[in-house]
């Protein structure tokens, strides 16, 4: 049994890293809620009660219109890379055919490029074929950045998975879309959630990506609105941090959304293997 003395250093390290990570996020809210137009950056409890300002900033500098663009973008994003994620780690991990450790090789090589290296190039090729300065000069990109993860992902949990259910179905006759399908999608629902969030995460985060390759149109994804914001009102530090709120609200929403299945995601065995 754990001893009294563990769980109390169990529950003080929690109880710090919470505070560690609200404590910044309360700080942000109170700021936004302060007097519009204040540049001291001073925390009052008593001044927090202008929720107006989350309205001026939103019709400032177009938030409305950046925001919709990475809804866009994002939700494609997700959708179509967890879709190709979960059949590709399933025939990495589940299936034999000739080159596949080359292939899986080759997905991790291209995990450990970073995207800075990779971007010049990627955009001068978009242009060729004039797909630059559009959502599929984003929106593809991060579809292969991400299946690239996402394949490796949902592999670790398919390996991982009880092989008796799959030897089972292939005795039954089952073919392995049918086995995919009818067996182990239901089993992986958690990992899929989780590979969702992340993929939401990190594709409405990015920013320089979309920044390159929309450098040419009138699109913006939030985050880059909101350094555009910054520029126009650097010492404005109630509208800064009101502004920096619309953008992590999605995010936010999302994570408490799906909490439970994230962190069951995490902690059943994902990336086991």
């Amino acid at each position: 049994m754990i001893r009294r003395r563990d769980q109390v250093a169990g529950y003080v390290v929690l109880v710090v890293a919470t505070l560690l990570a609200v404590v910044p996020f309360l700080g942000v809210v109170i700021l936004a809620l302060g007097e519009p137009g204040d540049g001291t950056g001073s925390l009052s409890f008593a001044s927090a009660t202008h929720w107006s300002n989350f309205a001026d900033v939103w019709g400032t500098v177009g938030f409305s219109t950046s925001m919709a663009t990475s809804a866009i973008i994002t939700s494609v994003v997700v959708v179509v890379s967890v879709l190709l994620s979960v059949p590709a780690g399933y025939a990495l991990a589940l299936t034999h055919f000739r080159g596949r450790s080359i292939l899986f090789l080759l997905m991790v090589f291209g995990l450990l490029i970073p995207l800075e290296a990779m971007i010049v190039p990627l955009y001068f090729d978009l242009r060729s074929v004039d797909l630059a300065d559009s959502y599929w000069a984003v929106i593809l990109p991060e579809i292969g950045f991400s299946v690239a993860f996402g394949a490796f992902w949902m592999r670790a949990f398919f390996i991982s998975s009880p092989r008796a259910l799959v030897e089972a179905a292939r005795l039954d006759g089952a073919s392995s879309l049918q086995t995919l399908t009818r067996i182990l999608l239901p089993l992986a629902r958690p990992q899929m959630l989780t590979l969702g969030v992340l993929f939401f995460v990190w594709n409405w985060n990015d920013f320089l990506l979309p920044l390159v390759m929309l450098s040419g149109s009138e699109l913006q994804t939030a985050p880059i609105s909101l350094v555009y914001f910054q520029g126009q009102h650097t010492t404005n530090f109630t509208y800064l941090a009101a502004g920096a709120l619309i953008v992590i609200a999605p995010v936010v929403a999302i994570y408490l959304l799906l909490q439970r299945s994230f962190a069951r995601g995490v902690l059943s065995g994902a990336v086991k293997g």
